[in-house]
């Protein structure tokens, strides 16, 4: 099965940091890489509500079914967001959100679709000690654990200005390889293969 990758910038900040970033790795990707970039501050998504248990549900929303099909299309999701308050962005979040919608309407075999596939991220923060972005780590490893999905990292630079990121030498160095690794399935952290 040829790698389909769906690239969704979720930055305040058009052409940002992040998005020089995650181009930078995309670039790496084999000749013929189906790419796809959508930008989640332009098909913006209103606060989820969960309505899965009242009787009058929640229409579907503009841009939703656009998102969901690109989703579903993809077999590597790569969420490109910057480190805002230690973790994802809103509009990163509020995509994950509408996945919990997703798994029960309109389509209850979304989990099942999606086991198997690759959740990547691709993020630029403006400190030097990358431990700080570990929250935003740990909620797609564990988002990816949940789905059955694998968990392919997270490729960190720093940068705060606009474009310094690219003056990231190692951020750089990684951005090369970045896609090339195997991704292993996705675990929550307390999991041991021991028997239990």
């Amino acid at each position: 099965m040829s790698r389909s990758f769906l690239f969704l910038l979720a930055s305040a900040r058009p052409d940002g940091n992040t998005e020089l970033l995650a181009r930078r790795a995309a670039e790496q990707l084999p000749a013929g890489t189906e790419r796809r970039w959508l930008d989640l501050a332009e098909l913006r998504l209103p606060d989820f509500r969960d309505t899965r248990h009242d009787d009058a549900g929640w229409p579907e929303q503009e841009h939703e079914e656009l998102l969901r099909q690109a989703t579903l299309a993809a077999t590597d999701v790569v969420i490109v967001s910057p480190l805002y308050w230690y973790s994802l962005s809103a509009y990163a979040k509020r995509y994950l959100d509408y996945w919990s919608r997703w798994l029960s309407t309109p389509e209850p075999g979304f989990k099942d679709r999606m086991a198997g596939r690759t959740l990547w991220g691709v993020t630029a923060l403006a400190h030097a000690e990358e431990e700080v972005a570990q929250p935003l780590v740990l909620s797609l490893n564990h988002s990816a654990a949940y789905m059955g999905m694998r968990f392919g990292g997270v490729l960190l630079g720093n940068g705060s200005r606009p474009g310094q990121v690219l003056d990231d030498e190692r951020a750089m160095v990684r951005a090369k390889t970045f896609f090339a690794q195997e991704a292993p399935s996705a675990r929550f952290p307390y999991e041991t293969d021991e028997e239990v």
